[in-house]
């Protein structure tokens, strides 16, 4: 079992910075592919970034390459995810999943979910 709490949301205008935060309960957090995913009003939950479990491959949707950058420290027992470069579009509430590999995550194979942190862009 897997706890999963995230933080770091908040109200930024447009071309800002956020970084959110996840802290995962559980000694087996290292075993786990770890990611991201946004839900905007109305819209259906989509995929944002994932990453392996050493660390060393990391996935991204198209809409967010170049701007976000996800990364963990199993010693922590954390995964962030830093968000550049902040759009309207950008905005949802993201949750942060935990599954059996990064590539599983960016497939939508999650076995666990945060209760999710909303993030809000100004134009």
């Amino acid at each position: 079992q897997v706890q999963l709490v995230e933080s770091g949301g908040g109200l930024v205008h447009t071309g800002g910075s956020l970084r959110l935060s996840c802290a995962a309960s559980g000694r087996t957090f290292s075993s786990y592919g770890m990611g991201w995913f946004r839900q905007a009003p109305g819209k259906e939950r989509e995929f944002v970034a994932s990453i392996s479990t050493s660390g060393v491959s990391t996935y991204y949707a198209d809409s967010v390459k170049g701007r976000f950058t996800i990364s963990r420290d199993n010693a922590k027992n954390t995964v962030w995810l830093q968000m550049n470069s902040l759009k309207p579009e950008d905005t949802a509430i993201y949750y942060c999943a935990a599954g059996g590999s990064g590539v599983a995550i960016a497939n939508r194979n999650v076995e666990y979910w945060g209760q999710g942190t909303q993030v809000t862009v100004s134009s």
